[in-house]
């Protein structure tokens, strides 16, 4: 027969920690209501509403269905230059020469859409190529920044593609700096989303370069060309495209009095249809949903359980308020999930994370805040922890 402290010792060794989910009841009073909840509707094949202040999905449609973005690509090469500039890879006050491939290739000879009229041969500062990007949607501009800084259009798509995998874009990938249909690239609603929110909260600096009315360049005005910019109230960026086989798409942050919103949408069949469709699922960010505190900080959540520990169980709390978008008529499904690591082995701190909150609609998970232990568990006697580990090995941990 094994002695306690082989046993114990075993159990250290073994994984035993496993993930305990605890289904809270109902979020909401009436989940069970048989008549049909108030909440957003749109013909778009896919669309996707964020709100980043509290980290809610409000609205999600098919959201990982990949299309090509067209000039919407153009996001993407905004942020990897935004993040060059941050990491001190380019200034802002760097010349870029304008390559005779940029110039053909998405220039005035090019004949392929926006430009920003710059000459062959010519130097450009970073800052003011980033205004032919944003304010002209320029072909050339993109391309001339690619080349900038990493050599070739094609070196840049690499640096694209790192910054998309280092923010979770997992239906994406980008070919070039332009959104050219040659070598296609391809994204996800998601995903674009999950872009804004980047860009926003790490180069809020930045941003605003997308709300820049207008840029004379070459002695030519132009306008911003952003579709979304003036048709969607406090909409302050990002941008749209358009396949020829997979339609017409948009990105667009809305601010209105101190709450952001960020909606994609794509598959649209022309400008006007994007632009409506975008304006129904931002507006039902306002018409349908409210803010709720589900938890304030430091309150209890759940009780964890504790091995080894001189108590045992001890409190989940939130460790900020668990603030969540929800609807206002309170009539969808939505359920709390609590889920953390457990048992918990003794000693830890007070204020330890352990865990998190979720909660779920029908979508899957459209929040999540974390659980921190409420107090300190020092470890416990011999005695205690090896009735914690027979427990374990004879039955298990019975929660």
């Amino acid at each position: 027969m094994r002695s306690v402290r082989s046993v114990l010792s075993a159990l250290r060794q073994s994984a035993f920690r496993f993930l305990l989910a605890f289904l809270l009841p109902g979020l909401m009073a009436g989940t069970n209501n048989s008549l049909a909840a108030e909440t957003i509707v749109t013909k778009a094949p896919s669309a996707f509403l964020y709100e980043p202040a509290s980290g809610t999905i409000l609205f999600a449609k098919d959201p990982d269905k990949s299309f090509a973005p067209g000039a919407l690509n153009k996001v993407m090469t905004a942020a990897t230059v935004f993040k060059a500039l941050k990491d001190g890879d380019l200034a802002p006050d760097r010349l870029c020469k304008v390559s005779e491939h940029a110039w053909r290739t998405g220039g005035a000879p090019s004949g392929r859409g926006a430009t920003m009229f710059a000459a062959i041969k010519s130097e450009i500062t970073v800052d003011d190529l980033l205004k032919g990007l944003l304010v002209h949607n320029a072909n050339d501009a993109a391309i001339v920044l690619a080349e900038c800084l990493d050599g070739s259009e094609e070196a840049f798509a690499g640096r694209m593609n790192s910054l998309a995998n280092d923010l979770g874009m997992k239906g994406s990938s980008f070919s070039n700096p332009t959104g050219f249909p040659e070598a296609p690239s391809k994204t996800t609603v998601r995903d674009q989303a999950r872009l804004a929110d980047y860009i926003i909260g790490e180069h809020a600096d930045l941003y605003p370069m997308f709300a820049i009315p207008e840029f004379t360049w070459n002695n030519i005005f132009q306008r911003n060309k952003n579709p979304l910019l003036g048709e969607v109230r406090g909409l302050d960026g990002l941008g749209g495209g358009n396949d020829e086989t997979d339609g017409w798409s948009g990105l667009g942050s809305v601010n209105r009095n101190g709450r952001r919103v960020i909606a994609a949408v794509a598959g649209l069949s022309s400008d006007n249809h994007r632009l409506q469709t975008l304006k129904e699922v931002i507006e039902g960010a306002w018409e349908y949903f409210t803010v709720q505190t589900l938890y304030k900080a430091g309150e209890t959540v759940v009780d964890g359980r504790v091995f080894g520990g001189t108590q045992g169980s001890v409190p989940l709390v939130a460790e900020g308020n668990i603030d969540v978008l929800l609807p206002r008529g309170g009539t969808l499904d939505y359920r709390i999930r609590v889920v953390y690591q457990g048992p918990l082995a003794a000693p830890f701190e007070k204020g330890t994370r352990v865990g998190e909150i979720r909660v779920l609609g029908k979508d899957g998970i459209v929040y999540r805040s974390p659980l921190v232990t409420g107090s300190a568990v020092d470890k416990g006697d011999m005695m205690g922890r090896a009735l914690d580990g027979l427990q374990e090995l004879l039955f298990g941990w019975i929660g």
